[in-house]
């Protein structure tokens, strides 16, 4: 062999490398770390779960609200038509100089403005939402005005055409782009803008039901991959007992893991629910939910511990 050849340099990190290491140390020590990474998991369902419920308590409160507003607008829609519809019986009838507008006219713009108001509580829009109701509300004070200029107007003129200004601030439908034909919100009258308003809330609407905490397909991953992940663990550790223990793994890591696994899967199922209607008193956020998912979860992290307690006390000598 020539003295003068270089030597070969063995290379400073390989892929092999780190499983070598991993086969090199210890099994006690591997078994403390695969406890403390089924702790964890465990731990991360605890610390997962109430935020996922507590979130989505507050996601469903604010689309109730929205829901309710939504309500609100439907309501007034439905007043605001019985307005105009009285109000054209009012003046057709002739009985404007006994009874001006009448009060069924006046009840329901009253209604409709307690509604607006109601609504209002639970805008969604944002700064648009905000504009358009007060857009609305401005309406309302412009057909009532213009009904009393009816009014005044009949009792000079006795035609029912006098009232024809007040009908259409209350009945016009929205002007249609002269492009595409598609109605342009905000040009009609109030019954049309009382539709746009609830055509603006609804959209809203989708987009908090559209919220990763009130979709299953985001809140379920935080719920499930902590169990999936201890499932693998528990598979690694039963390995490694059988393996250099010659032993079976504890039947109270079995326990944990399916303690673990039903909470998840259990507050998954009452979130999917929860979100699906709405609920009032979301199950999962319950009070009693919480206590007693937390409390399985400690009682599987107690498990858990105990399960890898025989082989740690069995064998407790140094790492060589």
């Amino acid at each position: 062999m020539n003295a003068l050849a270089p030597a070969r340099r063995t290379p400073r990190w390989s892929p092999a490398r780190p499983y070598a290491r991993l086969r090199a140390t210890h099994p006690v020590r591997v078994l403390r770390w695969l406890r403390t990474g089924v702790l964890i998991t465990v731990v991360a369902t605890a610390l997962l779960y109430p935020l996922v419920a507590t979130q989505a308590h507050r996601e469903i409160t604010a689309a109730r609200r929205t829901r309710a507003g939504i309500q609100d607008i439907t309501h007034a829609l439905s007043a605001a038509r019985s307005a105009s519809l009285a109000l054209r019986t009012t003046f057709g009838n002739g009985d404007v100089l006994l009874t001006h507008t009448g009060s069924e006219f006046a009840n329901d713009m009253a209604e409709v403005s307690t509604d607006v108001t109601s609504a209002a509580q639970g805008n969604a829009a944002g700064v648009e939402g905000s504009t358009q109701i007060q857009f609305v509300q401005g309406q309302l004070t412009n057909c009532d005005d213009l009904a009393a200029e009816a009014v005044s107007a009949y009792q000079t003129y006795r035609k029912p055409v006098v009232v024809s200004d007040a009908l259409a601030a209350l009945t016009a439908p929205d002007e249609r782009d002269p492009v595409t034909n598609e109605p342009i919100p905000d040009t009609g009258g109030l019954i049309a803008t009382l539709g746009d308003l609830r055509d603006l809330q609804r959209a809203a609407l989708e987009r908090q039901r559209g919220s990763r905490w009130l979709d299953p397909l985001s809140f379920w991953w935080p719920l499930v991959v902590p169990a999936a992940v201890m499932l693998l663990l528990a598979a690694a550790t039963g390995r490694l007992v059988a393996t250099h223990f010659r032993r079976i793994v504890s039947p109270l890591l079995g326990a944990a893991l399916l303690t673990v696994a039903t909470v998840a899967v259990t507050v998954g199922v009452l979130s999917t629910e929860d979100e699906r209607h709405l609920s009032a008193d979301p199950l999962a956020s319950h009070p009693v939910t919480l206590a007693v998912a937390l409390s399985l979860l400690s009682g599987a992290a107690v498990l858990a511990y105990l399960a890898y307690r025989p082989r740690l006390n069995e064998y407790r000598f140094q790492r060589t």
